[in-house]
């Protein structure tokens, strides 16, 4: 099936009806950063972690996690394990009450977005990298399958919204160039460096695009960015973890940020400030063990001085044009491209290689005996470094002639 074809996503086997409708109930009454709420779905399941969202007490709730109850990012510092869980069961409880599941359900289906849980024939297998920290379930919608985007040539091309003329022609030209060889370009559909990285990777022939956005998909955003939202929708995909209705704020985008560098296979900072969201993306891909790259730019203009502190601090990859890109992805180049970094000849050859071959006039010929006592080799010693710079096109011999090969046409 091609990466433009998609089914309804039903059921399989190993997700039940009850458990879909968990995972999708607590995409609404739970934020992505709530840990208490991702805890207790990994230890009791989204099913009946939600029946003690609904029925349970603090005392349950702390007894099913063996007291070890994490702070929301909203919680207070300080706190009983009994009153955090106390706070947790009432952010979900007066969530709960206004929710009506299968108007949401019909909602997605009139909206043709499609929700996604893990055992979904779509679902991203390397989402399972974030462990813990991985959605409750995701929100798709759009012309093509979201496990097809997000093979192993999947690109992350990230930056700040505040981009400057530079940094939006490289990531224009990296979109470009990465699409244009068969890869996905990820980025979050921002003002900037987003929405160049995104634009390049539409220009190239045959390009794909996935855009991570921090709220609903029926509330595209920036609104600026609609029309370049609605061609990606039309013809590749938006994402989201956030329900229809949800309005994007500053922890969704952050949140946002981890499954950006979860779906990609290499994250590419190419412009940001020194205090960039975009580095957090950085970073969370780091943690994830990918690859991490980062465009230089003036080192007079503030707009880089994030690129180069992730080069300083964290060894990122220098990325100053698109071959550079390539050899990040796992496995290097695609089968059949060839090399994206071409090695000259000259960087094979030991040194006794070189002094032969520095020995051979440039413009005549000299005989192998004559090589030989020049430089002080013996005459095996030479003629196994002929043969060497023979089989690598340098020299050519014609008997005991030696002289440099011509160029190629």
């Amino acid at each position: 099936m091609s990466a433009t074809e998609h089914p309804d996503t039903p059921a399989t086997p190993e997700t039940t009806d009850a458990e879909r409708r968990a995972r999708v109930t607590w995409s609404h009454i739970a934020e992505p950063s709530d840990a208490v709420a991702l805890l207790a779905c990994a230890v009791l399941g989204p099913t009946s972690a939600l029946e003690l969202a609904r029925e349970g007490s603090p005392a349950d709730l702390t007894a099913a996690l063996q007291g070890q109850v994490p702070s929301h990012a909203s919680d207070p510092e300080t706190g009983t394990p009994p009153a955090r869980a106390a706070r947790a069961l009432e952010r979900w409880q007066g969530r709960l009450r206004t929710l009506e599941i299968d108007r949401v359900l019909e909602d997605a289906q009139r909206r043709h977005v499609r929700i996604l849980v893990p055992d979904d024939p779509e679902w991203p297998e390397h989402l399972s990298d974030l462990q813990g920290t991985a959605p409750h379930c995701l929100w798709v919608q759009g012309a093509g399958r979201l496990d097809a985007l997000t093979g192993p040539r999947t690109v992350a091309l990230v930056g700040s919204r505040a981009s400057t003329p530079y940094g939006e022609d490289a990531a224009t030209t990296l979109g470009a160039a990465f699409a244009a060889s068969g890869g996905t370009v990820v980025s979050g559909g921002a003002y900037g460096i987003d929405a160049a990285a995104h634009r390049g990777a539409l220009a190239a022939d045959g390009g794909a695009t996935l855009a991570v956005l921090a709220g609903g998909l029926d509330r595209l955003y920036p609104r600026g960015n609609t029309q370049l939202l609605e061609r990606i929708r039309a013809e590749h995909v938006l994402v989201s973890e956030a329900p229809i209705g949800t309005a994007p704020t500053r922890w969704r985008f952050l949140a946002r940020n981890r499954l950006i560098a979860a779906l990609s296979r290499v994250v590419v900072v190419v412009e940001a400030a020194w205090r960039s969201g975009a580095l957090s993306t950085a970073r969370l891909a780091d943690d994830l063990s990918r690859p991490v790259g980062a465009v230089p730019g003036p080192i007079t203009s503030a707009a880089s001085a994030g690129c180069h502190r992730l080069v300083r601090e964290r060894g990122a990859v220098l990325i100053t044009d698109p071959d550079d890109l390539l050899d990040l992805l796992p496995g290097g180049p695609a089968a059949g491209e060839g090399s994206f970094a071409l090695q000259d000849e000259l960087d094979l050859l030991t040194p006794a290689d070189h002094r032969v071959l520095d020995a051979v006039p440039p413009r005549s010929s000299i005989v192998e005996d004559r090589l030989a006592a020049e430089i002080g080799f013996t005459a095996r010693e030479v003629s196994a470094a002929l043969g060497r710079l023979e089989l690598l096109g340098l020299l050519e011999r014609t008997g005991d002639l030696v002289r440099r090969a011509r160029p190629r046409p």
